[in-house]
């Protein structure tokens, strides 16, 4: 005798940001990092370098290279890339795995050398960078997200202040997106609520 199938429930697709898209790689970036509150300093300093050298390239590029950037960079380690030098700036302008751009790689070691400062006068990167929104994350409104705004513009200054490179505001605001200061998952999101609960 034959049996009946059972009928399933069409499965329900998690609806995301538009951004996201279908790329496997982008779509776990997405759900498992982006907008998550961030708050150890190592890889707040490791999500604004590698913000910087979007500048220009798409996040995806970065996304795909980023072992290979932390192969590079010493897995971002703020005291070995404080000690690179300039033979380290050649080998890394011929390493395919990263984005060869001789500025951004500079930027790097020099913002390395910026956080160690910081850290060894008493000053702790997190609590830098969340001291800017009080220690909270900042509701988005789910539908308008902006390309800067006038807190980006504030903390683009400051860390030009104290000497970084490839910060300007719209930079800025992509890392406080990604590190998960500011809320902007769609108002569809299935993150956005995750994140504000």
């Amino acid at each position: 005798m034959v049996g009946f199938l059972k009928l399933r429930e069409p499965r329900q697709e998690r609806v995301r940001c538009g951004w996201a898209g279908t790329d496997p790689l982008y779509c776990a970036y997405h759900d498992e990092e982006w907008g998550i509150p961030q708050h150890d300093s190592r890889m707040l300093w490791e999500m604004l370098m590698l913000e910087g050298f979007q500048a220009g390239l798409s996040w995806i590029t970065i996304l795909r290279k980023r072992e290979g950037f932390r192969a590079a960079f010493a897995g971002f380690d703020p005291d070995k890339v404080a000690g690179f030098g300039s033979d380290d700036v050649e080998r890394l302008m011929g390493d395919a795995s990263i984005v060869r751009a001789r500025a951004k790689i500079e930027a790097t070691i020099n913002g390395a050398r910026l956080y160690c400062a910081m850290r060894d006068a008493g000053e702790d990167f997190a609590a830098y960078v969340w001291d800017f929104v009080g220690g909270q994350p900042l509701p988005g409104d789910g539908v308008n997200v902006p390309a800067q705004t006038e807190l980006s513009v504030a903390i683009s200054k400051d860390l030009k202040r104290r000497g970084f490179k490839f910060v300007g505001p719209t930079i800025v605001y992509a890392w406080m997106q990604a590190i998960g200061m500011v809320n902007d998952h769609a108002a569809t999101c299935f993150r956005r609520a995750e994140m504000a609960g």
